[in-house]
């Protein structure tokens, strides 16, 4: 090691520095990550505390002189990064603006973080996807409306997924229960553009898979999130529903009141509003994904991030979350990032 140390301090004491291209050849091959200097410390780290008493101290300063080396010919380097264009000093200077995250990142980071607290993972897949993963493992029939070319993006033999259950099936298929996830992602469905809708869209859903887990387990997971991201004391109904995937299957609504014009709009005059569909995986699906319907059941559920977005920061038209418009963003500069 001193033996190294000391052919170093020879080479570098003699060189001699003419434009910026030598500054930076010398700080990648001494001071980089990958230089010199970072091997020599990762010698010495396996070093016995004899040979580390010896070498450390040298080895310090040798670092040392080459930072105090780069430092000193830190204007070569900046002499060769200006340009030949002449600058109007007289033109305003642009202030510091502070960036802000979108609505949609905002409240998916927040209810994933809700979910997280909860014991679940997160977990992605593909927004092309087969036959097979976005409808027929899922328990939706042949005949589904839902795979006509009126609610489906069609692309040759796949689709657009039309929900992030896909995901679901890709997790299942991949081993053995337990499985507690939540999968966000953007789905694309053929519906007509308006202030409440869109062609896509994004979702987060859930899944928990294990052996007795009841319609019990759904419902205190769904309290907990409501109670989380509404707050304390928000009302909350179930109502009887269908899914191909699920059952039993609901609809989870909460209570936003009649008091408002805006809340008589966005609940139609009852006060309540739907913000999920839920129920127990349907014992097709754990078929279909080779997981035994006698020995395990399951929870799932899903809801739209857009529609909560929406909520949560007063948004009116759901295409103002898509435009690029920054000044819509601005508003939300300080909130909960």
């Amino acid at each position: 090691m001193l033996e190294k140390i000391l052919q170093i301090e020879k080479e570098t004491a003699a060189l001699e520095f003419q434009n910026a291209q030598d500054v930076e050849n010398f700080r990648l091959k001494y001071l980089s990550r990958k230089g010199i200097i970072n091997e020599l410390l990762d010698e010495f780290r396996a070093m016995g505390p004899e040979q580390k008493r010896e070498t450390g101290k040298p080895l310090n300063a040798l670092k040392a002189r080459l930072e105090e080396i780069l430092k000193s010919h830190e204007s070569l380097k900046q002499a060769g990064t200006k340009t030949d264009h002449s600058e109007d000093l007289s033109l305003p200077v642009d202030g510091f603006k502070v960036g802000s995250r979108h609505p949609i990142t905002l409240v998916k980071n927040r209810l994933c973080d809700i979910f997280y607290s909860l014991g679940f993972d997160v977990s992605e897949g593909p927004e092309v996807e087969d036959d097979w993963h976005n409808f027929s493992a899922l328990n939706f029939a042949e005949d589904h409306p839902a795979r006509d070319m009126q609610d489906t993006f069609f692309t040759g033999d796949f689709v657009l997924r039309t929900h992030t259950s896909s995901v679901q099936i890709r997790e299942m298929e991949k081993g053995k229960p337990p499985f507690r996830l939540i999968m966000p992602g953007r789905v694309y469905r053929n519906e007509a553009v308006s202030s409440r809708s869109n062609c896509f869209f994004h979702q987060i859903e859930g899944l928990y898979i294990d052996e007795g887990v009841s319609f019990a387990d759904l419902k205190q997971t769904l309290y907990y999130f409501v109670q989380q991201f509404f707050g304390e004391g928000t009302k909350v109904r179930f109502r009887a529903s269908y899914f191909p995937f699920t059952e039993p299957s609901a609809e989870m609504d909460i209570w936003a009141g009649t008091d408002t014009e805006e809340n008589r709009r966005l609940t139609k005059g009852t006060g309540w509003l739907e913000v999920l569909g839920c129920g127990m995986v349907h014992p097709n699906v754990l078929k279909n994904c080779g997981i035994d319907p006698e020995k395990y059941s399951g929870f799932a559920f899903g809801m739209g991030i857009d529609r909560i977005a929406l909520l949560k920061y007063g948004i009116t038209d759901i295409r103002d979350m898509f435009h690029n418009d920054v000044r819509m963003l601005e508003q939300l500069t300080g909130a909960e990032q």
